[in-house]
């Protein structure tokens, strides 16, 4: 066994969470987070379809199958990055993963921690206490903070056992992963908890995040054509009609 494979086995392990807006919900308000803004499903990328979510966007979750081509890709674009510098706001929050199948509430942390501006969270909560928890640490600290953030833990894995298909076992390997799209001072950037640092898509605005969001799905997409296990989700203002 590898050196990779070893510290991949001694990472903790939650259930993995379902892409499916009534469970993140849920899991979200189970959380301290106040309804204003909810997850909803994207259900195609023309111009009618994409109407049809709630505006404004101001995050954008993606959830896609991996595997080498997705380990291969990463570690291109992080050399290339590296060689070539990229613009990077300081605003933005950033985490690492550091707790195997965690990457749905990853991802959603990303798209809260992005939006503490807009979204409120109830004093005292999980989230709330999680937030303040990070105040000031590195993306790794931050990672590690959600290691023993127990009450995130047990939502969690509440959350996971909601979805409408069944939770698979604790130690199956899951080759399904979650990142978010969020705008941050002009920029659209990609957030996953398995690279090294947020990914710069270029220019974006708050009104264009899910369209923007949406092309470099595209890239995603076409780099697994015949794979139908694809879905977005947008977190949007609360349609309350």
């Amino acid at each position: 066994m590898s050196d990779k494979q070893q510290q991949e086995k001694a990472k903790p392990r939650w259930l993995p969470l379902e892409s499916n807006p009534q469970v993140m919900n849920n899991f979200i308000g189970n959380l301290g987070m106040r309804m204003d803004y909810q997850y909803y499903d994207v259900f195609g990328f023309d111009e009618v379809l994409l109407q049809m979510v709630p505006h404004p966007v101001i995050a954008v979750m993606l959830l896609f199958p991996v595997g080498p081509e997705y380990s291969n890709q990463r570690e291109e674009e992080a050399q290339m990055i590296k060689e070539k510098g990229q613009t990077l706001s300081p605003n933005v929050f950033s985490m690492k993963q550091t707790i195997g199948n965690a990457c749905g509430t990853v991802g959603i942390i990303h798209s809260i921690g992005n939006n503490l501006d807009k979204i409120v969270l109830e004093e005292g909560s999980y989230l709330d206490t999680y937030f303040k928890s990070c105040d000031g640490k590195s993306r790794e600290d931050i990672g590690q903070e959600l290691e023993v953030a127990d009450g995130i833990a047990v939502v969690h894995e509440e959350s996971a056992n909601e979805g409408q298909t069944e939770a698979p076992a604790l130690e199956d390997s899951v080759d399904l992963h979650f990142i978010a799209f969020i705008h941050k001072d002009g920029h659209l950037y990609e957030l996953d908890g398995n690279k090294e640092f947020p990914i710069n898509h270029g220019e974006t605005t708050q009104d264009t995040l899910l369209e923007d969001s949406v092309k470099v799905v595209k890239k995603f997409m076409a780099r697994k054509p015949d794979d139908l296990r694809f879905t977005v989700c947008a977190l949007a203002k609360a349609d309350n009609s």
